[in-house]
């Protein structure tokens, strides 16, 4: 006889798969708080990151500022002299090589003197014949009045002796100035410098016939010490040019790019007088002392004119200055570490720097790299030393890792 058949359940066949999947959910529910609790601490952490911005401070400071004018202006030569020969003659001798310094008084081109000389020997000997013709003269008119008087010469003859000493003297002084001219030709003859300078390119060789007055100069001397430069600025400075020029001499500053950082001092010494109506500007030069040759006659050169002065100006780096919808702003950082948005009036720009008129005051730290992260109330942290550009790159880098921090789980 067979033993009864088994009865088993539907449910019972499916007990082992409900039994792991019970297990699967109780693990999963246990890992749910640590994975919540880690997200929680990178979202923390995140935003902990993200609220210290990393950026550049400097405090305003209180200084005094000069008032000045720019403007560009190019260097010219005080005084510029052509030489020219007065006298037509051979050249015989050139006394300097071309670009150096001479000094006033010189000598630098000899003529052939031979033929001045000459026509100078000539005159002085018609000047001596003449002389010696007069002193007869002089003593036969005395003869002719004694005689005329004696009534041994009529009077008309005793005055034609008293013309010939007349004309004779008269032709004297004729003689005399003829020979004073050759004298003069034959000092021509030796042409040196009117003033001290630098020579420039000899335009004639030795042996060349010059030409008296010819239409292109044997050389050009330019006086380089003292050294102008002129400039142009708009007329409507002309006033306060003219009010501050009254109290003192106003001073010049000029600088030249391949110079290095050196600036140069001179004077305002010329105002023109007359306003350009086409261009609306005025003519002014200064003068330098260039004693070391800085400056180059046909150069060009950057001109600061230095009106006045104005003390306690609060002023910041520029590139702390922003702009926004509402105008010029500047982040000030507070003594938590938060910045503040605040809107100021800038005034003038002095040497990377710009002049606070309102909005400021002196000592207050201002943001001067990395602004473009900020926003009014975030926390920022400074990092010294910190290029200008380095820290906003920085600000960005340490976002763009928490962000990818984020993304990543």
């Amino acid at each position: 006889m067979s033993s009864p058949a088994t009865f088993r359940s539907p449910a019972s066949r499916y007990f082992p798969f409900f039994s792991l999947l019970l297990a699967l959910i109780g693990c999963t529910m246990l890992m749910v708080p640590g994975c919540t609790s880690e997200k929680k601490n990178e979202g923390k952490s995140g935003q902990k990151k993200k609220s210290a911005v990393p950026v550049a401070i400097e405090a305003s400071q209180t200084k005094t500022l000069p008032v000045e004018l720019g403007a560009i202006g190019h260097v010219e030569a005080f005084a510029s002299v052509e030489i020219r020969s007065q006298v037509t003659g051979t050249l015989r001798s050139v006394h300097f090589k071309e670009g150096d310094e001479v000094k006033a008084s010189q000598l630098l081109f000899t003529l052939d003197p031979r033929p001045f000389a000459a026509n100078l020997a000539r005159m002085e000997a018609e000047l001596a014949k003449n002389k010696a013709e007069l002193e007869n003269a002089h003593r036969a008119g005395g003869r002719y009045a004694q005689a005329a008087q004696k009534g041994y010469v009529s009077a008309e003859q005793a005055d034609q002796a008293a013309t010939k000493v007349a004309t004779l003297s008269a032709t004297i002084k004729g003689d005399q100035a003829a020979v004073d001219a050759a004298r003069l030709e034959l000092d021509y003859c030796t042409i040196r410098a009117p003033l001290a300078g630098r020579t420039g390119e000899i335009r004639t060789d030795q042996g060349n016939l010059i030409k008296a007055n010819g239409d292109s100069p044997m050389v050009t001397i330019n006086q380089m010490q003292p050294i102008l430069i002129t400039f142009t600025v708009p007329g409507q400075h002309l006033p306060d040019i003219n009010k501050y020029q009254a109290a003192g001499t106003l001073k010049v500053l000029a600088a030249i790019k391949d110079h290095g950082a050196e600036t140069l001092a001179g004077a305002l010494s010329f105002i023109d007088n007359t306003v350009d109506p086409a261009t609306g500007v005025i003519r002014l030069k200064a003068s330098f002392a260039n004693t070391d040759q800085a400056l180059w006659p046909g150069r060009l050169a950057d001109v600061r004119i230095r009106l006045t002065t104005l003390p306690d100006c609060v002023v910041v780096p520029s590139q702390a200055v922003q702009i926004g919808q509402q105008g010029p702003y500047v982040y000030v950082v507070k003594a938590d570490q938060t910045v503040e948005y605040r809107p100021v009036t800038p005034d003038m720009l002095h040497q990377g720097e710009t002049v606070i008129k309102t909005g400021l005051q002196a000592g207050e730290r201002v943001v001067i790299d990395g602004q473009l992260q900020l926003t009014n109330g975030i926390k920022v942290e400074e990092r010294q030393g910190l290029p200008p550009g380095k820290a906003e790159a920085s600000g960005k880098e340490a976002e763009s890792g928490a962000n990818s921090a984020r993304g990543s789980r």
